[in-house]
């Protein structure tokens, strides 16, 4: 294997732009705020969400399409999570699975309307996007939703956060580390088991290479597409349920973006926008580099458009990267 050959390596890549992005941090260090602990805490527990929108992005990617949806679909789990534990008072073992339920049921929707009527997944996915949305905005009635709860005759009182709340959104190991982030690692390691480990997963990357010789092949494709995009929607309500809880609330505008920065992790991991190839374990890596970036923009007071463009451009330069690999 030549040097060339090595440096064009997905794993080599991906380690490289996140040495890169640490150079950057150690260089625009902001009085010196990127050298203590609590940044790289912080980076973790922020970067967790996107993280795990990211795991399922990879699968979706891997198996040749796209979900524009997940940041709605974060949205609206995030809004029903908190009707349902703060406002209705559910307890966690019956607003949880209710709240997965929804993300799950919108991925199997965009997931049969893809395999089963053969249309575009951007165009189902953006209309998912759409939908989502507006369901988040129509449940909450435009609203917050928070422990000010409005009565009937227009007054508000405040309930207390529920215990489910405050348990995700808390620390481990001394306060080292947050809950968010072990759901974003359980999330990651299952989900890299499925795809590398499992034969659900050879299909998979099967269907991302060649769908017409899967299907000839006797691989069941719609079955696997649409299971693909509600493991997307499951992990999207994970990710909801995250931010309601880190938040103390549902906003039904929150996720606004959050597809863009998935979508950026995956491809920064390497896996391929065209399908087939990649995995969830550079996806970690990924995430690591989309959060440290976001964290060195944050301490150095870089606007949100400027984070945007930056975005933009790292997935345009991961996308330019991946087509000079494939022609090498």
């Amino acid at each position: 294997m030549t040097l060339r050959e090595k440096l064009s390596h997905p794993l080599v890549t991906a380690l490289l732009a996140l040495a890169l992005v640490l150079a950057l941090g150690c260089v625009f260090h902001y009085q010196g705020t990127f050298f203590k602990w609590g940044t790289h805490r912080d980076t973790l527990r922020q970067a967790s969400v996107y993280g795990v929108l990211a795991c399922g992005m990879t699968a979706v990617i891997l198996c040749g399409g796209i979900d524009l949806s997940v940041g709605s679909v974060l949205a609206l789990t995030a809004v029903t999570f908190s009707i349902l534990g703060i406002h209705r008072g559910w307890p966690a073992w019956a607003a949880i699975p209710v709240s997965l339920a929804v993300g799950t049921v919108c991925g199997c929707v965009s997931g049969a309307i893809i395999a089963l009527w053969r249309i575009q997944p951007f165009i189902v996915t953006l209309a998912m996007m759409v939908l989502a949305r507006g369901l988040a905005k129509t449940v909450s009635g435009g609203m917050k939703i928070s422990t000010a709860v409005q009565s009937a005759d227009g007054t508000y009182r405040y309930v207390g956060l529920p215990p489910v709340f405050e348990a995700i959104d808390s620390r481990l190991l001394g306060g080292n580390v947050s809950v968010v982030t072990g759901v974003f690692l359980l999330c990651g390691g299952l989900a890299w088991a499925a795809l590398a480990r499992s034969r659900w997963g050879r299909c998979v990357h099967a269907i991302g290479g060649n769908e017409e010789a899967s299907r000839l092949s006797g691989v069941p494709v719609a079955p696997v597409k649409i299971s693909v995009y509600a493991l997307c929607g499951l992990l999207a309500s994970i990710a909801g349920i995250c931010q309601a809880a880190q938040e103390q609330q549902g906003d039904p505008e929150t996720g606004a973006g959050y597809e863009l920065s998935a979508i950026a992790i995956v491809v920064i991991g390497g896996t391929s926008l065209l399908g087939g190839r990649g995995g969830v374990g550079l996806t970690l890596l990924g995430t690591l580099t989309i959060g440290y970036i976001e964290k060195i923009l944050s301490i150095n007071n870089v606007p949100e458009s400027g984070r945007l463009m930056l975005t933009g451009v790292i997935i345009i330069a991961a996308v330019l990267l991946q087509r000079g690999r494939s022609r090498a």
